[in-house]
């Protein structure tokens, strides 16, 4: 099995719905550190699991400098953005996503063993 990880930085705006008081119900930004891992059994054509630059078209070019609202029919939790990534990458099996110092969600799909998601 191969295995990769993209890291990417991602500027990028939200405000939640919550169902309790607080400021994130305000607009307000984060510096988002978005880390994408993928994995195949066997490499493509071009000898990758998959190219960084398309993670990073996919993810980054989708994201950066946005109103996350405006972009996704949910609410713009860490936790809801991480299963989004995961969705857009076939070989993505877990996204980590920190929102802000000592703020880290991390998604990982259901197929995968806890041992090979520390990986």
């Amino acid at each position: 099995m191969f295995y990769i990880s993209k890291r990417m930085e991602i500027a990028g705006s939200h405000k939640l719905q919550l169902s309790y008081e607080s400021k994130c119900k305000n607009l307000h930004g984060h510096n988002w550190i978005v880390t994408v891992f993928c994995r195949a059994k066997e490499l493509n054509s071009d000898g990758m699991v998959c190219d960084f630059k398309y993670i990073k078209n996919k993810i980054h070019g989708y994201l950066d400098h946005s109103n996350f609202n405006e972009l996704f029919p949910f609410n713009p939790t860490a936790e809801n953005i991480a299963r989004w990534v995961v969705e857009q990458i076939p070989e993505c099996y877990k996204c980590q996503i920190q929102e802000s110092e000592g703020n880290t969600v991390v998604y990982i799909t259901d197929d995968i063993d806890i041992k090979e998601a520390e990986l």
